[in-house]
């Protein structure tokens, strides 16, 4: 399949595409260029903000009132219209945060004078524990890659070694530079993460390998483009294979595999790059800093995961039905 085309009949689809960028008030873009220049927020970022803004904005316009002039009810009745629509909590408090940071600089600048959302609690959220795999899914998987004859299948190997072995993010593995399939494969990789902070991410044996065969064929994907900055080029728009095509990817080869798909993304190998981690002895700080997480609080999770397998495999031992009867 052609790099950006749509996923086979069959394959589902990760999420809705975004549509085209709607456009704010000049409030709006004021508050985007802050986080851009002052708080070096990602592209992503920016665009996930951009999204909810515009969205409040549609809510705000049906009910005759500027984005920037809403009062508290009208962030209110946004926030019931999330619910009724069947959002989830995460999502809503997410839409929240972005209205409670733009408010909040609205505020701060002296654009208004007061917080709507001041008054407004987050949506309670569950915790929700990251999807992962078993390590013989993860051997299958691997297995199938290896099986994908030419050029494909040696970068699909290392596409599943890079966010299984490196706990990359998928937006750092399709952005790393063409530096990579120099003559000599670092062992560590420098990224550039979320808010522009940098980590070290150390490549294990099997990564380095992966590496070091795919340079033999990169040229192949340069399909006549004398040179790309990017290690993964591509004819796509951003040069580099996209995260969809990665995600179209991950899902062919878990049907070779025998695998669910919807089971199966780079953010779900990432999961399983720090479960394992954990499972082998590895410290919680260093998993820590191997992710990249600000806060060891987020890392945390993964010790629940361990928790809820441990809980699970307890209770389908045969003597805990008898010992409750007890």
């Amino acid at each position: 399949m052609a790099e950006g085309k749509a996923a086979p009949r069959g394959l589902p689809r990760r999420g809705r595409p975004p549509g085209p960028a709607a456009a704010l008030t000049g409030r709006g873009e004021a508050f985007l260029e802050m986080l851009a220049a002052e708080r070096g927020a990602a592209a992503n970022t920016l665009a996930a903000y951009r999204r909810d803004l515009a969205d409040f904005g549609a809510f705000a316009g049906r009910r005759g009132v500027r984005p920037e002039d809403a009062p508290t009810d009208a962030v209110r009745a946004y926030m019931a219209s999330l619910d009724g629509a069947g959002l989830s909590p995460r999502t809503a408090a997410r839409r929240l945060s972005a209205l409670r940071q733009f408010f909040r600089f609205l505020y701060v600048e002296g654009m208004r004078g007061d917080d709507p959302c001041a008054p407004l609690d987050s949506p309670r959220q569950g915790r929700s524990l990251p999807k992962i795999i078993a390590e013989s899914d993860l051997d299958a998987l691997s297995e199938a890659a290896r099986a994908k004859p030419g050029p494909e299948g040696v970068r699909l190997v290392a596409f599943v070694e890079l966010l299984y072995g490196a706990g990359l993010r998928v937006s750092e593995l399709v952005a790393l530079p063409a530096s990579l399939a120099g003559a000599r494969i670092p062992p560590v990789l420098l990224i550039r993460g979320k808010g522009n902070k940098e980590r070290i991410a150390p490549l294990n044996e099997a990564s380095i390998a992966a590496l070091e065969a795919y340079r033999d064929v990169r040229d192949h994907f340069l399909r006549g483009q004398k040179s790309s900055p990017w290690l993964f080029p591509s004819h796509s728009g951003t040069g580099h294979v996209t995260r969809r095509r990665l995600g179209q990817l991950l899902d062919e080869l878990a049907l070779k595999a025998g695998l669910d798909p919807a089971r199966i993304s780079p953010h779900v190998l990432r999961h399983a790059f720090a479960t394992h981690l954990l499972d082998h002895g590895a410290d919680l700080r260093s998993v820590q800093q191997m992710l990249g997480h600000a806060d060891i609080g987020t890392t945390q999770i993964y010790t629940h995961v361990q928790s809820e397998r441990l809980r699970t495999a307890i209770a389908a031992h045969p003597l805990a039905g008898q010992r409750r009867k007890n």
